[in-house]
């Protein structure tokens, strides 16, 4: 087993949370892993990305060979398409359609959605819409690891006891709203891809 995943976004997006939930569910599973530390500027509003590499065996980088990534998992749809290069002909991109605009020339939305419909294996939904709905707008991120997580080659139910234990410290109704937001991204997820 091995899963080379580039995490892509925004600052302020959660990209942390999601390379700590895999993480911790990973090493839980008795898993390898290696993150790259977080590139880009992870204060709000800045381009961040990180390279999160998993294994049943020793890892001896933690920098995704170009071309060779599983999985791009990406808050923000033009950073989903900023590391496509770096994606597998094999892999999944899975993102949030929801641009985070922090930039004068943005390209058009119709143009971002249709280089993402081009991509053979991709998952694309409104996360920050959905987690609106769940009343809970700061958990899109959770909704990207849900969609994210069929193709993770962990157990679900590791993803679940990481947020768990990640969230407990700032309340049961925090971790609540996160498995919430896993559980809907993981069901649109399924939906999709039958």
């Amino acid at each position: 087993m091995k899963k080379d995943i580039i995490l892509a976004g925004v600052g302020g997006q959660g990209i942390l949370s999601i390379a700590a939930t895999i993480g911790t569910a990973a090493l839980k599973a008795g898993l390898f892993l290696k993150q790259a530390e977080v590139h880009g500027m992870s204060q709000r509003g800045g381009d961040v990305q990180s390279n999160l590499r998993i294994s049943d065996r020793e890892i001896a980088s933690d920098l995704i060979p170009f071309g060779k990534a599983d999985m791009i998992i990406s808050v923000e749809p033009m950073e989903s398409l900023r590391y496509l290069p770096m994606l597998s002909p094999e892999g999944w991109l899975i993102t949030n359609t929801k641009p985070f605009i922090n930039i004068r020339n943005y390209p058009e939305m119709e143009k971002l959605m249709a280089e993402i419909a081009l991509q053979p294996r991709h998952i694309a939904l409104d996360a920050d819409g959905i987690a609106r709905e769940l009343g809970s707008p700061k958990s899109a991120n959770m909704v990207i690891l849900g969609a994210a997580s069929p193709f993770l080659d962990i157990a679900y139910e590791e993803l679940q006891q990481a947020i768990t234990n990640i969230f407990i410290k700032k309340g049961e109704e925090v971790v609540k709203v996160n498995l919430d937001a896993l559980q809907a991204g993981r069901e649109i997820a399924m939906k999709q891809n039958l």
